[in-house]
C-alpha cells in the first residue's frame, strides 16, 4: 500500500511541476486575482447575491449553491485538514508573478477553495441547468488557480472538488430539487373576474419579506402592468394580517406580494371573504408561486388581465374542520422548534449543517407529545401534515403534484421505539428517514388529533401558534380561487 501511495505522490508532484513550467501569460494575469477573490467565499457570496436579485428561480439556485458551499467548507476546513496534515508544495518551480502575496498555512490536503467552488457550481447547476456552464467555468478557474499559483498539488484540488460535489448532493438529499413543471389544479367552475388594468385589485406588499429590498421595483412593475390596481405597502411597523384584512373589505380581488407565510395569511383572509387571490412572488423561495407556475409579476398580471384561475384546496385544522386553515403544511411536536432553531443558524453555516445542529440541540432538550391519532394513543416526536400529497418521502417534503387533491399527507415520527432519539437523528442526517422504523407516512382524507396533555403548540405554514386540544385535519369545504397564467 505504501508503495502505491508513493507512486501516486510522485505522479502528483510531476503534474504540479509540469503545470508550474507552462508558459501561460494570460492565465498568469487572470488566475491569481480570481483565486484570491474566492478567499473566505467572497466570490461565491457575491455571485449568489447577484443571482438572488435576478428572480425566484435563480434565488433558489443561489441559496442551494451557498448551502452546498457551507457544508463543503465545514467538511474540508475542520475534519479533513485536521486528519490529513500535508505540507504545501515547494514554490520554487512557480514563477514569481503567479505567486500569492499571502501564502496559506493550513494543510494542503484537500483544497478548501476547490471544494467550495465545486459545491457552489454543482448546487447552482442542480437548480438551474442553463447556468451550469458559466458557473462551472469560473469554478474550474478557481480550482486550477490553486495549482497554478503553487498553493496546492493537483490531487488536493481533485479531492477538494469531489468533496464539493458530494456536499451539493448531500444538500439535494436533505432539500430535493423541485421539478420544473408546476403543480396541477383544475380550472375554477365559474370564471374568475378579468380585470383589465387591474381595476378592483388591491395588492398588499410585505416589505419585511424577501423582496422587501426591492419593494419600489415591485410597486413600479405593478403600476406599469396593472395601472388601475391599488398597492398597499406594509412596512416595518405594520401588521400584515391587518392590512390584508382591510384590503379584503374593499377589493374585488385580493393580491399579495410576500413570502409563503404572507401568502398563507392572504389565502385564509381571501377564503373567508370569498375573494379570488392573486399571488405576486415577493419572498425568498416563493414555493407556492412556483407551484402555480408563476415566475414573476408579469405572469400574475397576465392571469388577472385574462381572468385565468384555478381552484386550490385549503386544509383545516380546527376541531369542526372549518377553520385554522393552512395552505401548505401543518406540524406539532418538535418540528416547530426544530425549524425555529435551524433558522437561527442557517444564514451562518447553511441549511443542512444548521438542520443537523438544530436536530441534535432540540432533541437533547425536547419532550415527546402525547396524543391520540384517530383514536390510537401515540407518543410522538413530531407530526407533520401536508395539504395534499407531498414529495419526496421522509423528513424534507418539498413539492406537490396537485394543488387540489383534497388529501392530507401525514408524517409521524415515533418516540416509543428503542433509542428513538438516536435513530431519528441518524435517519435524518443520512437522508433515510423515509425507510426508518421510527417514521410513518399516511395519505388520508382526514385525521383526528386529540391531546392527552392539554393544549398543543402547532405550526401552520411555518407560523407557530397555540392549538386546541382537539384538532381535525381535512380539506376545507370549498376551494380557493387563485389566479394562474394559462400555459
Amino acid at each position: 500500500m505504501s508503495r502505491v501511495l508513493a507512486r501516486l505522490d510522485a505522479v502528483d508532484l510531476a503534474l504540479y511541476r509540469r503545470a508550474a513550467a507552462l508558459d501561460t501569460p494570460l492565465l498568469d494575469r487572470v488566475l491569481p486575482p480570481l483565486t484570491r477573490a474566492a478567499d473566505h467565499g467572497v466570490l461565491w457570496t457575491g455571485l449568489g447575491i447577484a443571482l438572488g436579485l435576478s428572480g425566484p428561480a435563480r434565488r433558489r439556485a443561489a441559496l442551494r449553491g451557498l448551502l452546498s458551499l457551507g457544508l463543503a467548507s465545514a467538511t474540508t476546513n475542520i475534519p479533513a485538514k485536521l486528519l490529513a496534515d500535508r505540507a504545501r508544495p515547494d514554490l520554487r518551480p512557480v514563477p514569481i508573478p503567479r505567486r500569492l502575496l499571502r501564502q496559506p498555512q493550513t494543510s494542503s490536503f484537500p483544497s478548501g477553495h476547490s471544494a467550495s467552488a465545486a459545491a457552489f457550481a454543482t448546487g447552482v447547476a442542480l437548480e438551474q441547468p442553463l447556468l451550469a456552464l458559466p458557473v462551472a467555468l469560473v469554478a474550474s478557474g478557481v480550482a486550477y488557480g490553486r495549482v497554478h499559483t503553487g498553493v496546492h498539488y493537483p490531487a488536493d484540488v481533485a479531492v477538494g472538488m469531489g468533496v464539493g460535489v458530494g456536499a451539493a448532493l448531500a444538500v439535494r438529499r436533505a432539500w430535493p430539487v423541485r421539478p420544473e413543471r408546476p403543480a396541477s389544479a383544475l380550472p375554477t367552475r365559474s370564471p374568475a373576474p378579468a380585470l383589465p388594468g387591474g381595476d378592483g385589485l388591491v395588492v398588499v406588499v410585505n416589505e419585511r419579506a424577501g423582496a422587501g429590498h426591492r419593494a419600489d421595483e415591485l410597486q413600479a412593475d405593478l403600476q406599469r402592468l396593472l395601472p388601475l390596481c391599488e398597492v398597499v405597502r406594509a412596512g416595518a411597523g405594520a401588521d400584515v394580517a391587518v392590512e390584508l384584512q382591510k384590503a379584503a373589505e374593499r377589493a374585488v380581488v385580493l393580491g399579495v406580494a410576500g413570502g409563503d407565510g404572507t401568502v398563507s395569511r392572504a389565502a385564509t383572509i381571501a377564503y373567508d371573504a370569498r375573494l379570488p387571490l392573486a399571488v405576486f412572488p415577493g419572498g425568498t423561495l416563493d414555493h407556492f408561486a412556483a407551484e402555480l407556475g408563476i415566475r414573476g409579476v408579469e405572469d400574475t398580471a397576465q392571469a388577472v388581465h385574462a381572468g385565468s384561475a384555478v381552484a386550490v384546496t385549503l386544509a383545516s385544522s380546527d376541531a369542526d374542520g372549518d377553520g385554522g386553515y393552512f395552505l401548505n403544511t401543518f406540524a406539532l411536536g418538535v418540528y416547530p422548534e426544530l425549524v425555529k432553531e435551524r433558522e437561527k443558524h442557517e444564514h451562518l453555516v447553511g441549511k443542512w449543517p444548521a438542520l443537523a445542529y438544530a436536530l441534535l440541540r432540540v432533541l437533547h432538550h425536547a419532550q415527546p407529545v402525547y396524543v391520540e391519532v384517530d383514536g390510537e394513543a401515540r407518543r410522538l416526536w413530531t407530526l407533520f401534515a401536508g395539504n395534499g400529497h407531498y414529495h419526496p418521502a421522509g423528513f424534507a417534503p418539498s413539492w406537490r403534484e396537485r394543488l387540489d387533491d383534497g388529501c392530507i399527507d401525514v408524517r409521524l415520527v415515533d418516540a416509543d421505539h428503542p433509542l428513538a432519539r438516536v435513530r431519528l437523528a441518524l435517519a435524518v442526517l443520512t437522508g433515510k428517514l423515509g425507510r426508518s422504523r421510527v417514521h410513518e407516512q399516511r395519505i388520508v382524507a382526514k385525521l383526528a388529533i386529540r391531546s392527552r396533555q392539554g393544549g398543543l403548540r402547532v405550526a401552520r405554514d411555518g407560523e407557530a401558534a397555540a392549538g386546541h386540544g382537539h384538532l381535525l385535519l381535512r380539506a376545507a369545504s370549498r376551494s380557493l380561487v387563485v389566479y394562474r397564467p394559462d400555459r
